[in-house]
């Protein structure tokens, strides 16, 4: 791989990462869900002719109704996250097919991080000794290049390598156009997948002449302690090492009791940093997630007394009552060290 990457107008996030573990923001999904929008909302002043409904496409919201993105990134920044994520976790032209709205999809991007980056700015401008991040969110999508969605024909897949990676190079060069700082390539249930988005951030950067730190995170399925296609803890740190990554971590489908375990792996075996950001427990019956950021926190003081991460947030569920309370945990320990 040619060698290009280094580290530019980050105000050093690296050395940051060095010297203190850095707080990812919570859920975005939980905070939006809270407004109880209606059908107009994902189609102000752009989308009031389409033909399909919006409503649930939260991507839309960037541009529909950014008052309530804005003040979504505020409230993290105002918890204690030091990195907050774009809100564009379906923001390729293969998620948002489903509501053929692929043409969007630079907007959806641009417009994200550009709204990000407005409030990471006046906070750092507020705080100059506490920069603040944004990473571009870049979800796994709704397909999968590795396993047949048809029980009846194992071999079918409703995607490919090739289509993942025209869909990722669209998202990452509007999310990099839009000024973020760090690509978070998220919620991994297929390697394949991922490895599709690693190879367009490589041929972007390669096209603008220019980079980013990478994060990848990945999704443990399961008590089997396995992604959805398969592959363990360490097979999945292996098959994304061949990538200069600035992290790997972590997320979603497991709270941080279950998540232990898996991130002990990574953290006895990774060369790069290591980032979790769990959910507020397991979903209950209505698929709503209980856990009290008092409880939460204690489960992740375990990953801190054992100096397992560099960085440390919210997935489903966590809000910033739960960031609040991971930050001022967050900030009595010292990162784990790279060796």
């Amino acid at each position: 791989m040619k060698e290009i990457f280094f580290w530019h107008n980050m105000n050093d996030i690296l050395s940051i990462a060095k010297h203190k573990i850095l707080v990812l923001d919570g859920a975005m999904g939980t905070m939006i869900q809270r407004h109880k929008l209606e059908e107009l909302d994902f189609r102000k002043n752009w989308f009031e002719g389409h033909n399909s409904p919006l409503k649930g496409n939260n991507d839309l919201l960037s541009l529909t109704r950014p008052d309530i993105i804005k003040d979504i990134h505020s409230a993290y920044f105002q918890s204690g996250a030091d990195i907050v994520e774009t809100n564009t976790f379906s923001g390729t032209s293969i998620a948002q097919s489903d509501y053929g709205l692929e043409k969007y999809v630079y907007d959806i991007n641009f417009h994200s991080a550009k709204i990000a980056k407005e409030i990471a700015f006046n906070f750092t401008s507020k705080e100059p000794n506490k920069p603040r991040f944004v990473a571009g969110s870049i979800g796994p999508t709704n397909r999968t290049a590795s396993i047949s969605p048809d029980v009846n024909d194992p071999g079918f897949r409703n995607t490919s390598f090739d289509e993942l990676n025209i869909a990722y190079q669209e998202q990452v060069a509007a999310l990099l156009d839009g000024g973020v700082d760090l690509l978070l390539i998220e919620t991994v249930f297929d390697t394949l997948n991922a490895k599709a988005a690693l190879f367009a951030v490589e041929e972007v950067f390669q096209k603008q002449n220019k980079s980013v730190p990478v994060m990848v995170s990945g999704t443990i399925t399961d008590a089997s302690g396995r992604t959805l296609t398969g592959q363990t803890t360490e097979a999945f740190l292996i098959s994304m090492s061949h990538f200069p990554l600035f992290s790997i971590g972590l997320n979603c489908a497991l709270g941080a009791a279950d998540m232990q375990p898996y991130l002990k792996t990574l953290s006895r075996n990774a060369s790069f940093f290591v980032s979790a950001h769990p959910n507020a427990g397991l979903p209950n019956e209505f698929g709503e997630y209980e856990e009290t950021p008092e409880k939460m926190v204690e489960q992740i003081k375990l990953f801190l007394d054992d100096n397992l991460v560099n960085i440390i947030g919210g997935c489903c569920g966590t809000t910033p009552s739960h960031i609040k309370a991971i930050s001022e945990l967050a900030a009595q320990y010292t990162p784990r060290k790279i060796y």
